[in-house]
């Protein structure tokens, strides 16, 4: 009866709290790793090219593109595009120094 109403209340009680001491001691312990990070109001986030990732011909009416598939550093994750070839080797030439497929 109530004896065992009181006994289970007693121990979800006593999960709860040592729930929460063992969330307790994980946030202290990414704590200590984690370091201060300062940012000046004119800091920015530029997305660069990382590398790329496949080539193909883009064929059209009376002329065949060389395009380019780059994967980027991005805020979002990972993120690729479809680069005209020409324009992006004069942007980013250092990539292509690379042996790319």
């Amino acid at each position: 009866g109530p004896e065992i109403v009181q006994e289970t209340t007693e121990k979800i009680v006593q999960i709860k709290q040592r729930i929460q001491a063992a969330r307790d001691h994980q946030k202290r312990y990414a704590d200590l790793k984690r370091k201060p990070i300062e940012f000046q109001v004119e800091d920015k986030f530029v997305e660069e090219p990382v590398e790329i990732i496949d080539r193909e011909v883009k064929r059209l009416r009376n002329s065949h593109v060389p395009i380019v598939k780059v994967r980027w550093n991005s805020r979002r994750g990972l993120e690729f595009t479809w680069e005209r070839e020409d324009q992006f080797k004069k942007k980013y030439p250092h990539l292509f120094t690379k042996t790319a497929p």
